[in-house]
């Protein structure tokens, strides 16, 4: 199945109880509103389909895996409620992870910043390669990773978390996100992550799909109150995204 307009590409594809999701975006795969509305919604269908027992998330190309939000939409934000709607997209999609039956594995090709390190550390089990590194940029524009520092803290630890987000323009290399728990297999090219990926999931697949249910449930405990704190989160990111400091920021960015 292929979804297709303006704003991206969504494809989904499954083969021996492995639906693989592949999304794409022609500005290094980052993600207008619309995008991730229709991402959330395909994890929620997939959630309800008996026929799949794992999920990969992916995206095109060989350059970064995820760029983030939508730099333009973020520049288009005028008031708290726009604000507030433009980072809950993120929220959502967090939480229809997290809410999701299924496992979910990550296949990072690239580089990962904000909310693409938010959507790596929601996966249950992530496999990279040597150029997947990492970066928490939002303190540079004046607001912060809010939204997702619950599930980046939850894969590396606060401390890792705080390192990263006070160094916004520092990248962390794969080994470093190797190293504090983001990344469970880092490879060094992409078809040698294609084949683990590969063997990986169809072995998982191959499980009791009542055990996966059960694990994934294991994974998740103690965040069942995420469904109000992201988008309160949000809010706080709507908020400060009207600040004087990002307003000048994103204009040199602009520049």
């Amino acid at each position: 199945m292929i979804s297709e307009n303006a704003m991206g590409s969504l494809e989904t594809s499954i083969n021996n109880r492995v639906a693989t999701v592949t999304f794409s975006h022609p500005s290094s795969n980052s993600f207008p509103r619309e995008l991730l509305n229709r991402l959330t919604a395909e994890f929620s269908t997939l959630d309800q389909n008996p026929n799949v027992s794992v999920i990969v998330i992916q995206s095109s190309g060989t350059g970064a895996f995820c760029a983030g939000a939508s730099f333009d939409e973020l520049l288009a934000v005028q008031d708290e409620v726009a604000g507030t709607h433009f980072f809950s997209g993120f929220a959502n999609l967090i939480n229809a992870m997290r809410n999701c039956s299924k496992l979910i594995i990550g296949r990072v090709h690239g580089k990962a910043v904000g909310g693409g390190v938010g959507i790596a550390s929601a996966c249950d089990y992530v496999m990279a390669t040597q150029h997947a590194a990492i970066k928490l940029s939002e303190l540079a524009i004046g607001i912060g990773p809010f939204v997702i520092e619950p599930t980046v803290t939850r894969k590396i630890g606060k401390t890792a978390m705080s390192e990263m987000t006070l160094a916004a323009q520092e990248w962390k290399s794969a080994e470093w996100a190797k190293l504090k728990g983001l990344y469970a297999v880092v490879c060094d090219s992409i078809e040698e992550l294609d084949l683990a990926v590969s063997n990986f999931s169809n072995t998982l697949s191959s499980y009791n799909p009542q055990a996966l249910l059960e694990m994934k449930k294991v994974l998740w405990e103690g965040t069942q109150h995420w469904d109000t704190l992201l988008l309160d989160r949000a809010a706080i990111s709507g908020k400060l995204v009207l600040s004087d400091f990002t307003k000048n920021a994103l204009a040199q960015f602009k520049k």
